[in-house]
């Protein structure tokens, strides 16, 4: 199948060996049907390149499926597809499925190796990335997941039963007010608010409203933890390199200019993220403190038996190309990846424009069975997944 990445110059490199996770899934009976779209080198919030063009929601066509794994979240929510694999290093997973109104697992990062992966994962890029899977059904999710985590299945027991009436919960409102980030809708503050209703009159338990003033500095996190050196001090590979053919790194300003003439094979987008890259300075000390407080805190918070919500994004879809306007509303998403953390995304119904909407659930690392066993229950508390009105 095509291995791509969304790039004009490999447009004819086609795979030679699945990843495991596709293998191990197709061993076990999952019959692949296609490679769906993604941005280039599934680094932006929306699925469009110059080589298979822009993906659509199939509940707006005027709207953004999201990204990156925005062609596999919109062939789900319009049911061409039953399952899907994504993968999520700043909400590629989540966003394409809130977007699109389907259930989506970030995993704990390395539990899904992502050996065989195109882009590959450089410098500390292995510490945040996570596979997972991808479904209109919560009840796909376990399964899935378990045959995608091979020989590391065992690390999750995602098999030990849960029980939501014993469970620790916690409502995160909203980022604490970081800079240049959209603030989260009323609608989506109302719905959060309606699900803590929900636990709280179903369950009989008690959901916590807590506040991090860390996370006002999420995006500042990821793009800090994202330009680290690995363990052995190995930098990660300049997006701009990865984006040129072999030997040919692509050089952002000269790019622009071409793009302006409506002569690059590369999206703003793409040429965007690689000057931005090329003018980041230092990492902040500051911000690693930061970062590394509110990791303490947050897994001390949780424990082996808490869970959270929080929004996944400040708004329903968007339409299409508008992210290029607000770049910076993935902090919901991205800051989970650096802290680590396993996170179901949720569909909650659609708003009255007919969109999608829903909430993110995390919880400590390896406690993945916890998310997933929330997802089940709100599945049923509030519907799942809509089918999409014909257009």
């Amino acid at each position: 199948m095509p291995y791509t990445g969304g790039l004009v110059h490999r447009k004819d490199v086609m795979a030679t060996v699945d990843s495991p996770p596709v293998a191990w899934l197709k061993r076990a009976g999952a019959i692949p049907i296609g490679v769906t779209n993604t941005p280039e080198l599934c680094m932006w919030g929306e699925s469009h390149n110059h080589l298979y063009g822009i993906t659509n929601n199939p509940y707006d066509l005027c709207r953004t499926a999201g990204g990156s794994s925005g062609g596999e979240g919109s062939i789900l929510g319009g049911a061409g597809s039953v399952i899907g694999i994504g993968s999520d290093i700043a909400g590629s997973i989540r966003m394409p499925c809130f977007f699109n109104g389907i259930f989506g697992h970030k995993t704990t990062p390395g539990v899904v190796t992502s050996e065989h992966q195109y882009p590959p994962t450089t410098g500390r890029h292995e510490e945040y990335v996570s596979n997972g899977p991808m479904c209109r059904y919560a009840e796909d999710l376990v399964p899935v997941l378990r045959i995608m985590s091979g020989p590391n299945a065992h690390m999750l027991n995602l098999d030990e039963e849960v029980d939501l009436k014993t469970l620790r919960y916690f409502t995160i409102p909203n980022d604490s007010g970081a800079p240049l980030v959209y603030p989260v809708s009323q609608e989506l503050i109302d719905l959060q608010k309606r699900v803590v209703e929900r636990l709280e009159e179903d369950l009989g338990v008690k959901v916590e409203e807590v506040n991090f003033p860390e996370l006002r500095h999420s995006v500042q996190m990821w793009n800090t933890y994202m330009g680290l050196p690995d363990k052995d001090g190995k930098q990660p590979e300049p997006f701009n390199v990865i984006l040129g053919e072999p030997g040919r790194p692509v050089r952002p300003m000269w790019e622009f200019v071409k793009w302006l003439f409506g002569r690059s094979t590369h999206t703003f987008a793409s040429i965007g993220l690689a000057l931005q890259e090329m003018t980041c300075g230092k990492p902040s000390p500051f911000i690693i403190e930061q970062k590394e407080k509110l990791q303490k805190d947050m897994e001390e918070l949780l424990g082996t038996d808490g869970v959270f919500l929080y929004p996944t994004h400040p708004r329903a879809a968007p339409i299409t190309h508008h992210p290029l306007f607000r770049p910076l509303d993935f902090a919901y998403t991205g800051v989970i990846n650096v802290l680590g953390l396993p996170v179901t995304q949720c569909p909650l119904g659609l708003n009255d424009q007919g969109l999608p909407i829903g909430v993110q659930v995390g919880a400590g690392k390896l406690q993945d069975r916890l998310p997933l066993a929330v997802a089940l229950y709100l599945e049923k508390a509030f519907g799942g997944w809509k089918e999409p009105e014909a257009a």
